[in-house]
């Protein structure tokens, strides 16, 4: 399958890049296998966003329009999701929108419960939201942004080539997964001991399954 042969009922949810780039057992056990678990994190990040947005709505602000809880989609990525903020500023640059005589560029602005992270998951799911509203506007967006509730401070990322690669191929592979129904194996690391997973996941039990299993192999022999 191409990328340009996705069709809406192939769509994959868009928040699961988050998911993926961090642990690609996690994404496969809440989007193949249909577990899920909450923990502390979980539900202060899921609160914190209820505060960004409620559903979709928008307002105008000066030479601002402010859109909340935006439905985006691609077609190349085979996604689908939704935006938590995205603002339309006025610029001569830009595009023109229906029923509007002036001209926008748009912003994509996602919110994090926590603080920037040294890892790319955020960037990653932000480059994703970037290149559903360029294919559904016909128009480019360099940069876009993250705000962190734990810092109160706006992060300007440029969505770079390698950005959109990575999330290209990683988009790739979730499809090739899903359409295998295929759970990978535990990999344990550090990340593990704060997953909302890890009573579902059993990542200390992978260990003693494979001793089990050699010792069951070892006796047939």
């Amino acid at each position: 399958m191409t990328e340009s042969e996705y069709k809406e009922e192939d769509f994959l949810q868009l928040s699961g890049l988050q998911h993926f780039s961090f642990c690609r057992r996690q994404w496969a056990l809440i989007h193949i296998e249909q577990q899920w678990n909450e923990n502390v994190l979980t539900v202060k990040g899921n609160l914190f966003h209820e505060k960004v947005h409620d559903g979709y709505s928008s307002e105008k602000r000066k030479n601002v329009i402010i859109s909340r809880g935006m439905p985006i989609h691609s077609r190349t990525l085979g996604v689908s999701g939704e935006c938590d903020v995205v603002e339309f500023v006025q610029k001569e640059e830009g595009i023109t929108l229906p029923n509007r005589k002036e001209k926008y560029i748009l912003y994509p602005v996602e919110y994090k419960r926590g603080k920037t992270k040294v890892t790319d998951e955020d960037r990653l799911q932000l480059t994703a939201q970037v290149i559903c509203l360029e294919e559904m506007f016909l128009t480019e967006i360099p940069e876009a942004y993250l705000f962190y509730g734990e810092t109160r401070r706006r992060e300007c990322v440029e969505i770079t080539k390698e950005l959109r690669t990575e999330c290209i191929k990683l988009f790739l592979e979730m499809h090739q997964l899903y359409e295998r129904g295929y759970t990978p194996k535990v990999k344990k690391t550090k990340k593990c001991e704060a997953c909302s997973m890890k009573s579902i996941c059993l990542p200390k039990l992978e260990k003693s399954r494979q001793v089990a299993a050699y010792i069951s192999k070892y006796m047939e022999e």
